[in-house]
């Protein structure tokens, strides 16, 4: 056999086992790089560091256009604001002397604060209760609204409010100002970080060998985030994108380098030198690293097709986190392990030794007795696991999905007991009124459009109160404020919104003037509304990445078939669960859900995007085993077991700490990313161990050969990328043939 002609059929594993080498041989100029890299990156993003933006909107839609319009006739200061609520005891009202006294004095002190550029008069501005409890002052400050109010400020206007709150008025304050904001990491998810430390002591018995995946995940999403913040000065990157993104690229991170280091210490007890080691393992378990980050990196770099740039900036941040946990994986670990070097061997008597060894003598480890007993009664497990999934599947059909607001904070926040008070004293849509645009050139029209558009609210059901006409200084515009007799997350005012729309379209065509349904609920409901839109198309592409990418990877119909109905069990799981926790109520006090209701709307996709991802890691780490021993003995059966012995305890061991990271960020109590968090923990947790360790060994026993079937025309068709490292096993053949045939006589060279 010729090497040269071999190399026009070189794999990915081969590319991968030349970089391996490289990290090995080299391993000191590896690590120069990429501190200097790191270095680098890190210099940059905080000498260019940007500010994160807290922006629902989706440029073009009706309600987003038609709020710019109204800025332009109305400018208001593009700053942040807040709003402090002044409510009497039961009985009384703020009108009486002495509160209205001390009322007035709390606002004086409150101009005065520095920092402070407005504070409005509840009585001029209209906003006392009809009861006269409960006034509402609104407070605009000098910092824009991207960024956040200095906490002296904070603490000055609160100050400010003594003398009210002495008198005995209630004082608290709500808004943006006050809004509570969320570090991406906290102690829970050091914690987090805690239990993965362990679970990978646990896994290889070894400090060492448990420390090398946390460090590089550690590196990379440090990495990541320095990057962000530079990125975050020249593009809009949104204020939830980091955290996703820091989650990912940990959960990630680890698992990726786990399957490294796990094949390079099986390699190591079996012998095998260190550098040659290293470079195997770079090629084998790398190749499948690559494959899994790849279906990542697609599918979050999918959630683009949205047209929603705050999903669109998550997405393609969690994309570079998981890109950047791949490189790491592929370069800086190798690196890493040569520098260990001996010191990975698992030690003689150990329990990683012993694991290998019984791995070597076919014993029966406990994913091995877990699959045996799968197959024993193929078809009833995987009637048994389908229908328990569909089951918990069920309450996904209920799922309700609307944009965060301040009502869905924790009921100790003072934004949310602020935003709870104004709804029960001017109604729940006072928290998310509706603003009617007329725009025209002509005044006598513009004048006889906004009466018209008036008088209709009049007869529309689900409104509580209109405004009076409000015409701009320009007199080209005029606007009509709606409060609905609903919450602005509930169904009702969507709604109301639609209807509206339909409403105003006669006007306008018999006018000719401009007439729309704005404010910032409108936008909420108009992203909500894209949101749900985008998630049926991104299924269908997210299924057909699935099918064409495992039929490329494992050179068959059935496994991708079967993967990707598991995938969808997984997602219809982890959908139920939220339903059941984040709606219904359960368990949500152990788990610290602040509030029940809707979902963010942007959850679901992002769910769908990240779990296919996951899902398709441990799909390719336990197939890919499995098919690896069908290639070589051609036994169905055995290739099953064999498969589990191999990649069994490792994927466990990778969703263990993929949960613990997950379940971490759900304790982080962000509102945005607590559902995010459990779904994937929750979806995760299925996945791996009833789909891929149940659901996987079944159907596999039922098809037998039939599994690995794929049509020659297809199989031509299809481009050939290596995943188990099937040509670097024929290069090393035929090296070891080229030996002999050089030097007869002589034993074969590994």
């Amino acid at each position: 056999m010729s090497l040269p002609l071999l190399s026009k059929e070189t794999g990915m594993a081969t590319l991968l086992h030349r970089l391996g080498t490289f990290g090995a041989t080299r391993w000191r100029t590896m690590l120069i790089g990429w501190l200097l890299a790191l270095g680098a990156v890190a210099g940059l993003g905080i000498s260019f560091a940007g500010t994160f933006q807290d922006s629902d909107s989706i440029p073009g839609s009706p309600a987003e256009t038609a709020l710019t319009k109204m800025d332009g006739h109305w400018p208001d200061p593009d700053v942040i604001s807040a709003q402090i609520v002044f409510q009497a005891s039961a009985g009384r009202k703020v009108s009486e002397p002495e509160f209205q006294k001390s009322l007035t004095a709390a606002l004086d002190a409150t101009r005065r604060v520095a920092g402070v550029s407005s504070v409005s008069d509840p009585a001029e501005d209209g906003t006392v209760s009809e009861d006269e409890r409960t006034a509402v002052a609104q407070v605009t400050f000098d910092v824009k609204k991207d960024s956040d109010a200095a906490a002296g400020t904070l603490s000055a206007v609160k100050d400010a409010g003594a003398e009210a709150r002495r008198a005995g008025l209630q004082t608290v304050y709500g808004g943006d100002a006050f809004a509570p904001s969320e570090s991406p990491v906290g102690p829970s998810e050091l914690i987090g970080l805690g239990v993965a430390l362990a679970t990978l002591v646990i896994t290889f018995g070894s400090l060492l060998a448990a420390g090398l995946p946390l460090l590089t995940a550690v590196l990379g999403v440090g990495g990541t985030m320095v990057a962000m913040m530079g990125l975050a000065s020249v593009f809009g990157v949104s204020d939830n994108a980091p955290t996703l993104a820091i989650m990912l690229g940990l959960a990630v991170g680890i698992d990726y380098a786990l399957f490294i280091v796990s094949r390079h210490r099986a390699q190591l007890a079996d012998g095998i030198p260190v550098r040659e080691s290293i470079a195997k393992a770079t090629a084998t378990a790398g190749s499948a690293v690559v494959f899994a980050g790849a279906t990542v990196v697609i599918a979050l770099a999918g959630l683009s097709v949205a047209g929603v740039p705050m999903l669109t900036s998550m997405g393609l941040a969690s994309a570079g986190a998981v890109a950047v946990a791949v490189v790491m994986a592929l370069t800086l670990l190798p690196a890493l392990m040569a520098m260990a070097g001996r010191k990975l061997v698992p030690k003689a008597g150990s329990r990683a030794a012993a694991r290998q060894a019984g791995q070597n003598t076919g014993a029966a480890s406990l994913g091995v007795r877990w699959t045996q007993g799968v197959l024993r009664h193929p078809l009833r497990n995987l009637i048994l696991g389908t229908v328990t999934l569909v089951v918990m599947a069920i309450p996904a059909l209920q799922l309700k999905l609307a944009l965060t607001d301040d009502g869905s904070n924790a009921t100790t926040s003072s934004s949310r007991q602020a935003y709870d008070m104004i709804s029960d004293a001017f109604g729940p849509g006072a928290n998310g009124p509706l603003v009617i645009l007329v725009e025209d050139d002509d005044p006598g029209t513009l004048q006889s459009t906004a009466t018209a558009v008036g008088k209709r609210l009049q007869s529309v059901k689900g409104i509580a109160d209109t405004s009076g006409i409000d015409v701009a200084e320009d007199g080209k515009a005029a606007r009509i404020q709606v409060i609905p007799t609903t919450g602005p997350r509930t169904q009702q005012t969507s709604d109301l919104v639609s209807h509206l729309r339909e409403e105003m379209q006669p006007i306008a065509r018999s006018s000719g003037s401009y007439v729309a349904v704005t404010g910032l609920t409108a936008v909420s409901i108009d992203v909500s509304s894209k949101l749900s839109g985008a998630l049926v198309p991104f299924a269908i592409v997210v299924i057909g990445l699935s099918l064409l990418l495992l039929m490329v990877a494992f050179r068959s119909i059935a496994i991708p078939v079967k993967a990707t109905v598991g995938f969808l069990l997984s997602v219809g799981a982890a959908f139920g669960a939220t339903v059941a926790v984040f709606q219904w109520g359960w368990l949500a006090g152990p788990l610290g859900v602040p509030s029940q209701g809707p979902v963010a709307s942007f959850v679901p996709i992002i769910v769908m995007a990240v779990l296919f991802g996951l899902a398709m890691d441990y799909e390719v780490f336990l197939v890919s085993a499995m098919r690896e021993d069908y290639v070589r003995h051609r036994n169905a059966h055995a290739a099953i077991i064999n498969g589990a012995r191999n990649a069994a305890r490792v994927v466990t061991s990778a969703a263990l700490i993929m949960i613990s990271v997950f379940v971490s960020f759900l304790f982080s109590h962000d509102i945005d990313i607590m559902p995010i968090a459990f779904a994937l923990a929750f979806g995760v947790l299925v996945d791996a161990l009833l789909v891929r360790m149940t659901l996987v060994p079944a159907v596999l026993a039922l098809l037998g050969d039939r599994a690995w079937w794929l049509p020659r025309r297809l199989d031509r068709a299809l481009p050939h990328i290596d995943i188990e490292g099937e040509n670097l096993d024929i290069h090393d053949a035929a090296q070891r043939a080229t030996v002999n045939e050089s030097h007869p006589g002589e034993p074969a060279k590994r």
